[in-house]
């Protein structure tokens, strides 16, 4: 099945083809780096990532994936303004939080990830050639982007004038000579920061840095641009009517494609709004990341999720599962069957008809069944077919990014220490320190507990067995042995 998309634009999917298939170009918008990753701000990063590695599967490496990192905003002066630390600190450990927390959950690292601050001359250069070219004004230290000077302006949103002015929540300055105009550039006073340019010492404006990044680094006419269904409007608006404008009409990303909202009770979750969970405080309760994004890929891409930490305690379980068969399955070489299958098939037609997760998730699932029902067999036929099994899961697991641990270290590996946690200054979150027994130790107590019971000293086995059940630890016994897991 041809790769298709649903398209923001075009308010349908389309069958998705390349300007250049040996150069496919996608950008999403990355994060404001002034605090901890929501859930919410996860949730684009683990979409993308699954449509890079499906591009990557149809395109082999001629695929160029651009995240940007935007370093300079009124929410990072903010959080340092109330937090009383330097802007640059808060934007470098943001950052590499947002780097480890993401690294968490299994996703790949951009092939490019700009920053703002490092982007400064081809935002100004920008700029000029929207004033050159009669889109752009300058008042009061401020340059604007004059929104009536592009007659398809709102054709992304589908909103009326009305809704414009008000979704766009910016103060109607005496300065602008319409409503809707938004800014470009704006004046920097005291500690903010700012760099001189002919219209004054300043920083860009937001909607401008994407503009000024994903030209530098993949052109003015480039494949897919995504990003949240909160930024259809005004940033990806804004992003279209001054790239458009800069270029005298030519078109910017073929395709724009949105994630739905996370949500909390059918509210979407914000930090403005304070009904958000940072992806940080679930690795630190011990959720592992795989489970935080399988959460995140069991609905579809497009619609609403309602993500609650019982829905990621049911990822949980359903990857205990899936590695449960593999452990099983962990003296046997996995082998390309090196022909058709159905179950593949179905999987990656999933994915091409507009990242269907919730689909091909449900292949994954099958393939697991299968694979235990060969493993409960005892023949030749069942040998080569757990082989094919085991292929299949890891090739269909690679493709969401999950299965990817070895089995004995999903089920023994322990959550973060606590040299990973931090603090938030804006959220006043505080990790809680999780004292763990050592996978060592566990060992050790098994040992322990295997000679109670040859001993036939049954109650100090069991005590073994409760004073680690007390310390998470679950053990099961089998015809091979004792294995254990964490809980």
């Amino acid at each position: 099945m041809a790769l298709t998309l649903y398209n923001t634009l075009a308010r349908q999917k389309q069958p998705f083809t390349p300007i250049d298939p040996g150069n496919v170009r996608m950008y999403v918008c990355g994060p404001t780096v002034y605090d901890f990753a929501h859930i919410g701000n996860a949730r684009p990063v683990v979409v993308f990532d699954v449509l890079y590695r499906l591009l990557r599967h149809e395109y082999k490496d001629q695929v160029t994936y651009v995240r940007n990192i935007t370093d300079v905003d009124d929410k990072i002066i903010a959080a340092a303004e109330e937090s009383g630390d330097d802007i640059g600190a808060i934007t470098a450990r943001c950052t590499q939080a947002f780097h480890d927390d993401m690294a968490a959950l299994g996703a790949l690292p951009p092939d490019i990830e700009p920053r703002a601050t490092d982007h400064i001359e081809q935002m100004k250069a920008l700029i000029q050639t929207l004033i050159d070219k009669g889109h752009a004004y300058e008042k009061e230290g401020h340059v604007l982007f004059s929104v009536t000077s592009w007659t398809d302006y709102g054709r992304l949103s589908r909103h009326s004038r009305d809704e414009l002015i008000a979704g766009a929540r910016v103060e109607v300055a005496p300065y602008k000579k319409d409503p809707a105009d938004f800014v470009l550039w704006k004046p920097s006073t005291g500690d903010q920061p700012g760099w001189d340019s002919p219209w004054g010492h300043g920083r860009p404006g937001w909607h401008l840095e994407c503009s000024a990044m994903s030209k530098e680094h993949l052109g003015s006419h480039f494949d897919i641009h995504g990003g949240g269904l909160d930024l259809i409007f005004p940033h990806h608006e804004n992003e279209i009517a001054q790239s458009v404008c800069a270029h005298d009409g030519a078109p910017f990303a073929d395709f724009w494609v949105h994630n739905g909202y996370v949500t909390v009770g059918g509210e979407k979750m914000s930090k403005s709004l304070g009904n958000f969970i940072t992806v940080r405080e679930l690795l630190d309760e011990g959720f592992p990341g795989e489970a935080i994004r399988l959460a995140l890929l069991m609905g579809h891409y497009r619609q609403p999720l309602d993500l609650t930490r019982e829905k990621v305690s049911e990822a949980k379980a359903q990857l205990d599962r899936l590695y449960g068969a593999l452990r099983r399955a962990k003296g046997i070489k996995a082998k390309n069957p090196e022909d058709d299958d159905d179950s593949l098939r179905g999987f990656w037609d999933a994915l091409c008809d507009d990242l269907n997760t919730p689909i091909a998730i449900r292949h994954l699932h099958g393939r697991i069944n299968q694979l235990n029902i060969n493993l409960a067999k005892d023949s030749p036929g069942a040998r080569n077919a757990e082989k094919r099994d085991k292929w299949l899961l890891q090739e269909m697991g690679g493709a969401l990014g999950l299965l990817l641990d070895d089995p004995e270290d999903w089920f023994k590996g322990s959550v973060r220490d606590e040299g990973q946690k931090g603090e938030s200054k804006i959220t006043g979150y505080t990790p809680t320190v999780t004292i763990e027994i050592s996978a060592d130790e566990v060992e050790r107590q098994i040992s322990d507990r295997e000679g109670a019971r040859k001993a036939k000293d049954f109650a100090e086995a069991d005590r073994i067995r409760d004073e680690l059940a007390d310390a998470g630890i679950v053990l099961e016994d089998g015809s091979t042995g004792t294995t254990w897991r964490r809980e």
